[in-house]
């Protein structure tokens, strides 16, 4: 389970190890915040260079795949403790509340897992710091539930891994929208956001149709393996698609927008 955790308002991507049940931290990200280089890797590098125990492989890199503005790349991510000793290798006066934040971190998904409500909730308190209204936060919270739910019903029925996950959610989008979700997001001129948190309410909802129809028609007509999911993942998505064409008829209005969330800022660079 991959996330994206705030620090001082500052990203650090996450993955979290259901087998091992800790967390990995991004550490390109981390040292982005301590000592706010343009160019983490290479002061990672440096640092391995004069730290002797980090040269010697003390603290365990471990390569994962994160998303990256070119996509889906493997970077050296390391556990709580890891990172804990590359602080020390660091002078930096945000170290001490990075420390806590940190352990803080450790201690919420250790909640999260004991009551899944707690999770919700920060989610949507994250939504809100991020500035979206409380009537779409709620829209969000209810697609997340219902993607949970169809990913739930397809591991039940023969799809395994997060590539066939991908290519069943790509076959609902375009039956949905007529767009598979990376040319969904060149409209919207994203790179690696999440495409659903810069939806408008008639795109949350009808990508929601899509898939509670597919886990609907999932549920009876029992598909086993990929080849069979994708029929079904192409029946639930038409539902979506044609609800979404009449209304467009009666409107005159397209449902799918290039408006996305981004901060202002970031939206005039990707125009300049």
């Amino acid at each position: 389970m991959s996330s994206i955790k705030l620090f001082d308002n500052k990203q650090v991507r996450t993955t979290w190890s259901e087998v091992e049940e800790k967390w990995y931290f991004v550490v390109e990200d981390v040292i982005a915040i301590l000592t706010d280089s343009k160019d983490p890797k290479q002061y990672l590098k440096r640092l391995r260079q004069r730290d002797e125990e980090l040269s010697k492989g003390w603290v365990q890199f471990v390569p994962i795949l994160v998303e990256t503005t070119g996509g889906k790349q493997r970077m050296n991510c390391a556990d709580l403790k890891g990172i804990f000793r590359i602080i020390q290798s660091i002078p930096s006066p945000k170290a001490e509340p990075f420390k806590r934040w940190l352990a803080q971190v450790g201690s919420e998904r250790i909640e999260e897992i004991e009551n899944p409500e707690i999770a919700t909730q920060r989610t949507r308190e994250l939504y809100k710091l991020k500035g979206y209204p409380d009537d779409w936060i709620e829209k969000r919270m209810r697609s997340i539930a219902i993607r949970e739910e169809l990913t739930e019903e397809w591991k039940n029925h023969g799809v395994k891994e997060n590539v066939e996950y991908a290519i069943l959610t790509a076959e609902i989008s375009k039956a949905t929208f007529g767009l598979t979700p990376s040319e969904y997001k060149q409209v919207k001129g994203l790179k690696s956001q999440n495409l659903r948190d810069h939806f408008n309410d008639l795109e949350l909802i009808f990508s929601m149709l899509g898939e509670a129809s597919t886990t609907a028609i999932v549920r009876t007509q029992n598909p086993k393996g990929l080849k069979q999911n994708k029929q079904t993942a192409r029946q639930g998505g038409k539902i979506a698609g044609d609800a979404r064409k009449a209304l467009e008829l009666k409107t005159g209005e397209k449902v799918v927008s290039k408006n996305n969330f981004l901060p202002k800022k970031k939206q005039n660079e990707m125009i300049g």
